[in-house]
């Protein structure tokens, strides 16, 4: 029954963050995704207390890479698309798909769920704090593709991504967790400076992964 009223509450949660979006729309769109993507993270937090089952852990990420790719198409859910979604590319839906990845690893093959909730927070505050620090702080930009980047937004990334290791690596009493930390802070950095088309919202939370359990 707890995995059930894990998945009730998650929607729950997911809709609230989608209402609660339409208040930054005021501040522009990207405001309103930004506030999506960093409030989604917070997804995990629900999975770690309520999901006992990779099944049911996977359920609901499993729903919204669906409900995304309509939404991309149909821009069912306006205050998470951008107006040029083509050009943008699957960003959402990526972000859906990581999060299913993750499930999938975390509570089925690791059986330890803990350990997803570092690339997810990762994905979520790293990236989604490094748009909106990179666009309020006047820095130097640089284009890699079509992705246009900034020093700021990748300073920010890197310093979450530091932080979150180090706290999680602390937990788990890893005496080399700065070091690690630093080292997995610049990999992911460079990960989501070069990944263009929304796909960092797949490759960092899985290559932030595949660098813990390396440990």
């Amino acid at each position: 029954m707890t995995n059930i009223w894990g998945i009730i509450l998650s929607y729950v949660y997911i809709a609230l963050i989608i209402v609660g979006a339409k208040l930054f729309e005021k501040a522009g769109k990207e405001a309103s995704r930004k506030f999506i993507h960093i409030m989604l993270g917070n997804w995990w937090i629900i999975a770690m207390f309520f999901f006992d089952n990779v099944i049911y852990a996977s359920f609901v990420p499993a729903t919204f890479v669906i409900i995304n790719y309509i939404s991309y198409k149909k821009q069912i859910i306006s205050v998470m698309e951008r107006e040029n979604n083509e050009k943008e590319g699957l960003g959402t839906v990526y972000y859906a798909l990581s999060l299913l990845v993750l499930s999938i690893i975390s509570f089925g093959i690791l059986n330890k769920p803990e350990i997803g909730l570092v690339p997810c927070l990762v994905m979520a505050y790293g990236d989604g704090l490094a748009a909106i620090i990179g666009k309020a702080v006047k820095s130097k930009k640089y284009e890699i593709g079509n992705s246009q980047k900034t020093i700021a937004g990748s300073l920010t990334m890197f310093i979450v991504t530091v932080l979150t290791v180090f706290i999680y690596l602390t937990y788990m009493q890893n005496p080399a967790a700065a070091f690690y930390a630093i080292i997995i802070g610049i990999l992911i950095t460079i990960v989501e400076a070069i990944s263009i088309k929304g796909l960092d919202n797949l490759t960092v939370p899985i290559c932030t992964l595949l660098l813990l359990l390396s440990i």
